[in-house]
């Protein structure tokens, strides 16, 4: 008898299962619902700044579950009953109040937590209210070097986050288009300094700003990050690499040639046509230096990847930038990009009309606040930046960071501006006038026997930081003629 029942139960069992979905095709049902489900909140919700997905408790999805599924081990009638009433609701995916508050939630700590990473990270944001403050005494004074002082320093703690931001933006787009990035950000806030003056008519600041800011980075920035780190490692000589170095210098020598050749052009008097001649050997040697300029990108990040290897020792630095990970999301990166380049081009302007009531109120040649004053804003960031980088001896980084800035004020950065001055009609020629060009012809002559060696101590730094105090002297002194401002007429 005892045997019969359990026949009787076991066909009855095995009408169970094969009436209802195998226990292992439901596991599989219940998966791709729960991929659904997650797949439904990633396009709702907001992703993390450290890139972790912000998804409502599951609990939600098991409360409106089509489904309950149960171990293969424990099939019975009661759960075949509940099973059978569940399959007559309707499928319902859509989240539950919780999951949209959470979902705000995450919003709100995303932005919380991009504003402490970016603005309250650094001391150096402190100086950020010397902004604002520069507008409120323009607007109730009128006191220029009040004015230009304030915006000085407000500028700095800007410049030092829009390089963060750059840096940020750079590791999810690649070497090539990071390159570019660092090419047109890097030094953005001389750049926009240089087309509000431009577009005041300064022609001969933005000439003597964008020289001023060549000068600062290789021998006071360079100086001081030589001098740092001979004195942290002063038992030791630290390397770089001497190609990366040549290739530089070479860049920074066809710099002097395409300066050099529109200021013998005028003070020999031999042009053809005085006056469009210089103007147009100008502008022809610009678009020929933003060409090379371009091409050098290529080679550095395409062609000759291993010539900028880092000299040290057993190559960790490169592996330790190419593992950092991003602090704030791509797109968290261009909107403090296009905040930070909004608020710089707003200072800019009370910066650069302030300049000259700055030179009266403080009685100092427009040549000097150009050339050592303004340049020194746009440079802090790679000024800390190169002494850090050189006491942790990661002196090739530091190198980048002075000649690798450098290179692209004089390759990219004056050309640009030829051509923006092309564009807007004023007469931005490459003609920087005999004291600035010698200026700049001696001083690549210096650091280039500096870096030919490979090697760096603190004594190259002593000296790359007393010349930079000659040519500080130099201009205090130097009355240049050509600083009045020729105002654009007014039609």
């Amino acid at each position: 008898m005892d045997n019969h029942k359990s026949q009787i139960v076991g066909i009855h069992s095995h009408l169970e299962v094969s009436f209802f979905p195998p226990p292992l095709q439901i596991s599989k049902f219940r998966a791709l619902l729960n991929i659904c489900y997650k797949a439904y909140c990633i396009w709702h919700l907001v992703l993390k700044s450290d890139g972790r997905v912000c998804v409502p408790q599951m609990g939600s999805l098991e409360e409106r579950a089509v489904l309950e599924f149960e171990d293969e081990s424990l099939f019975s009638p009661d759960s075949a009953s509940r099973k059978t009433h569940s399959r007559e609701g309707p499928l319902v995916l859509a989240p539950s109040p919780a999951s949209e508050t959470s979902g705000t939630k995450c919003m709100s700590n995303s932005i919380f937590n991009s504003i402490k990473v970016v603005v309250f990270s650094t001391k150096i944001n402190l100086l950020v209210p010397f902004g604002p403050a520069a507008i409120l005494v323009d607007k109730f004074t009128n006191n220029h070097g009040w004015v230009f002082f304030l915006s000085l320093l407000g500028i700095i703690p800007l410049a030092e986050r829009l390089g963060y931001a750059t840096e940020q933006l750079a590791l999810f787009t690649g070497p090539t288009v990071g390159g570019l990035l660092n090419a047109t950000f890097g030094n953005a806030t001389e750049l926009i300094i240089s087309v509000y003056a431009l577009k005041n008519g300064m022609i001969r600041v933005v000439q003597q700003s964008l020289l001023g800011s060549i000068l600062s980075n290789m021998l006071l920035v360079l100086g001081c990050a030589f001098f740092s780190g001979g004195m942290v490692f002063s038992k030791k000589e630290q390397v770089f690499s001497k190609a990366a170095a040549g290739v530089n210098s070479g860049l920074l020598l066809m710099a002097v040639m395409g300066l050099l050749f529109p200021a013998v052009l005028h003070f020999t008097h031999t042009e053809l046509h005085f006056g469009s001649s210089e103007l147009a050997l100008s502008r022809f040697s610009s678009c020929i230096m933003l060409v090379a300029y371009a091409a050098y990108l290529v080679f550095q990040l395409k062609s000759q990847k291993n010539l900028y290897v880092p000299v040290d020792e057993g190559g960790d630095q490169t592996e330790g930038d190419e593992d950092e990970a991003p602090e704030i999301s791509k797109w968290e990166s261009i909107i403090w990009l296009t905040i930070l380049t909004l608020w710089i081009s707003v200072l800019s302007e009370y910066l650069v009309n302030a300049i000259e009531g700055a030179s009266v109120a403080w009685k100092m040649p427009i040549a000097f606040i150009s050339v050592i004053l303004l340049p020194i804003v746009g440079n802090a960031a790679e000024h800390a930046s190169a002494i850090i980088f050189a006491m942790k001896d990661k002196l090739d980084i530091s190198l980048g960071v002075a000649i690798g800035s450098s290179t692209q004020i004089s390759m990219f950065g004056i050309p640009f501006c030829v051509v923006v001055g092309w564009i807007m009609g004023r007469p931005m020629d490459l003609n920087f006038q005999l004291f600035e060009t010698a200026t700049l012809f001696m001083t690549v002559i210096v650091v280039a026997f500096m870096l030919q060696e490979g090697t760096s101590n603190y004594f190259k730094g002593i000296m790359l930081i007393f010349c930079y105090l000659i040519v500080a002297a130099s201009f205090f002194v130097h009355i240049d003629p050509t600083s009045i401002v020729d105002k654009p007429s007014k039609h």
